[in-house]
């Protein structure tokens, strides 16, 4: 009978043992890191919902400094554009005339009449200046829309993806508010006279009349040049700590 006994109490501290040691291995897998997500499975089982994203930051605090990064760089664009020779001055952006209105070009200044496509544009250029400085609600009311899922895409995205998110969300809408502007500037610089003036000229020695659509060009190019703009501040903000000129910023794009 002890024999009995002491047989079932060996299997039994036997058994608890394999139990325990079997719990002490589930759990040890469960929190064990995973080498290519470095998260727990125990996060992934979670949904990763006590996870963090670059410093330590919340999704919440990305966001915002993604938002606070596009709000300084596309501000700091619309500034420096809106100033004279914002786009006359740079070559990159400098408006010019369009490819199928450059055979007038050539036309004119060989009748000696460079003065009228210089005014022309010039004309166009200050149009764009003058419209660059009212796009700050337009680009505000788009990057307050950026949820938490846009927001881990840009920190994760190359040097431009903030830019590229603001281009593929604002530009239909953007062009539809910038048009009006622009329109109303060239009507202010006098562009749309100098316009008339070229082809005006221009016909007089063409059989072929030509007459683009002159609001919808600058509009095009002008937004170019902006966006063209606001992709150089963003890099400036990802990759040069000076640019990070708040917390946030420093906090976000700090630590890449």
């Amino acid at each position: 009978m002890k024999k009995i006994i002491t047989t079932f109490i060996t299997f039994s501290l036997f058994v608890v043992s394999t139990q325990a040691q079997g719990l002490k291995d589930f759990m040890n897998k469960v929190t064990k890191k995973d080498s290519t997500s470095g998260k727990s499975v125990l996060d992934n089982l979670s949904g990763g919902s006590t996870s963090k994203l670059g410093n330590g930051l919340s999704n919440a605090d990305i966001v915002t400094g993604l938002k606070e990064a596009l709000r300084v760089g596309t501000d700091s664009a619309s500034k420096k554009l809106s100033k004279t020779n914002g786009f006359l001055g740079d070559a990159a952006i400098k408006i010019l005339m369009p490819a199928e209105a450059q055979k007038v070009e050539k036309t004119l200044r060989g009748f000696g009449l460079g003065s009228v496509v210089d005014k022309a544009i010039l004309s166009m250029n200050r149009a764009a200046e003058d419209a660059a400085s009212g796009v700050g609600n337009i680009f505000w009311n788009s990057i307050k829309q950026m949820s938490v899922t846009d927001g881990v895409q840009i920190l994760k995205g190359g040097d431009f993806a903030a830019t590229d998110y603001l281009r593929k969300s604002t530009s239909i809408e953007l062009t539809d508010k910038f048009r009006p502007v622009i329109e109303a500037s060239l009507v202010k610089m006098d562009a749309t006279k100098y316009w008339n003036d070229v082809f005006t000229n221009y016909n007089k020695f063409s059989a072929t009349k030509i007459n683009p659509d002159l609001t919808a060009y600058v509009t095009e190019r002008a937004l170019s040049g902006l966006f063209l703009n606001i992709s150089l501040q963003e890099q400036k903000i990802r990759k040069d700590p000076a640019a990070q000129v708040t917390g946030i910023l420093k906090s976000v794009f700090g630590a890449k």
